[in-house]
């Protein structure tokens, strides 16, 4: 009998374009934002670079945490695979006709 974890379903495309309406909407409403502050360019260079930046390594974090999620469900699928190769050579109960 073979057990297996069900597959996380795939991301929708509604899903998936709201994501990136709403990455966009609020990475131009920040640019803007920082555009029309009334201070200094090199304050306004400041926070653009810093927005930049944290933009990235939100990127990263969500690459990071995606390769995690996919590790485990491969590990835990070998460790199922070797389990199931073990019982099916090894049967204690002699129900295996033999060949």
């Amino acid at each position: 009998m073979t057990t297996t974890s069900p597959l996380p379903s795939r991301t929708t495309t509604a899903f998936f374009v709201q994501a990136a309406i709403s990455f966009g909407v609020a990475s131009l409403a920040v640019g803007i934002g920082i555009t029309y502050l009334p201070v200094d360019r090199w304050i306004r260079g400041f926070l653009a670079v810093g927005c930049l930046f944290l933009v990235s390594s939100v990127f990263t974090l969500a690459k990071c945490v995606r390769d995690q999620q996919e590790y485990v469900l491969v590990s835990r699928a070998e460790q199922e695979a070797r389990m199931e190769k073990f019982l099916s050579e090894h049967d204690s109960y002699g129900l295996q006709p033999a060949a």
